[in-house]
């Protein structure tokens, strides 16, 4: 600990945390989260190749899938190596550069999945509420620029964040508590001032996560209206089952995010493998479950990925 007296972030080494009181357990702990890796990895893939390969899915609503997937990759190889590193070789220094890399592609993909999610909620309220339009609304040059928009804000908004982090000094502990980076972590390590951080953060995560499920609370209202005004009953049961995948990808985002951010405030007293376990799900629930939501919930998602595993069973 004595090396962290006044060091420069640059030079420092944290030590990431598995399940704490439970490190006898980390080999058999490991498989599970291994599972739920090669699901992720494997699950997402799938669903990318199947896009790319499948003329009937050039279309705008898998185009938005395609990147909540590609999403869902960076987000899983992203804490692939440190979580899986401590679980079987007990690895659990990093540097700061590392630890900051790690950070602003975790931030950096959270950030785009949110926004991802944003893109989605327009397409589904473009598709019900004028659908003679929407082909010509949601067109290859637009999905393009929307992409791109998806990157450069996540990327924008974590260069202040990286900054700040910069210049942070530390004189304490260099024990974390979780086997990825976390922002709020590293911070309480600092022994600089980190209100300006706090506040950055704190802005960050409104202005992204925050505004956006406000856009998608609304676009589902409208979505709501329109297809109430639909006369026909089975036009309507059709209308909203086009948005279930969409509203499972939504939940199995922010319910997380939530439960992190309610844990972190409110669960002090909660044994620190509880703090561990919900932000190990925060970052792996969606990656995880969105390729199986829109397996399960889009047939034609459906019809691609067995076109895919099975080429000569695909007309079932």
């Amino acid at each position: 600990m004595s090396t962290f007296q006044n060091t420069t972030t640059s030079s420092g080494i944290f030590l990431l945390t598995g399940f704490p009181g439970l490190e006898a357990f980390h080999t058999w702990i490991s498989i599970p989260f291994c599972f739920l890796y090669i699901t992720a990895l494997s699950g997402n893939s799938l669903i990318l190749f199947a896009i790319v390969t499948q003329p009937s899915l050039h279309e705008p609503m898998y185009y938005f899938l395609s990147m909540l997937s590609t999403t869902d990759l960076g987000l899983s190889i992203s804490t692939l190596v440190t979580m899986l590193g401590i679980f079987w070789f007990n690895a659990r220094e990093i540097s700061f550069n590392a630890c900051l890399s790690q950070m602003f592609f975790i931030q950096l993909f959270t950030v785009m999945e949110s926004s991802v999610l944003l893109a989605m909620a327009f397409d589904r309220f473009v598709a019900i509420s004028n659908p003679l339009r929407y082909a010509s609304v949601l067109t290859d040059l637009k999905i393009a620029q929307i992409g791109v928009a998806i990157i450069t804000r996540g990327t924008l908004i974590q260069i202040p964040i990286q900054v700040l982090l910069k210049r942070l000094s530390f004189c304490r502990s260099h024990v974390l508590r979780h086997s990825y980076c976390f922002h709020p972590d590293v911070m309480k390590l600092s022994c600089t001032d980190t209100r300006i951080n706090s506040a950055v953060g704190l802005t960050a995560l409104i202005t992204t996560a925050g505004v956006d499920s406000i856009f998608i609370l609304l676009s589902y209202l409208l979505i709501i209206r329109t297809v109430l005004s639909i006369a026909s009953p089975q036009e309507r049961k059709k209308a909203f089952r086009t948005c279930i995948s969409h509203i499972g990808a939504v939940a199995v985002f922010y319910i997380p995010l939530i439960g992190l951010s309610f844990v972190h405030r409110f669960g002090k007293q909660a044994p620190a493998y509880v703090h561990t376990l919900i932000a190990n799900a925060y970052l792996l629930i969606p990656p995880v479950m969105n390729p199986i939501i829109y397996s399960v919930k889009t047939k034609q998602i459906r019809r691609a990925v067995l076109k895919v595993l099975h080429p000569s069973a695909t007309k079932n």
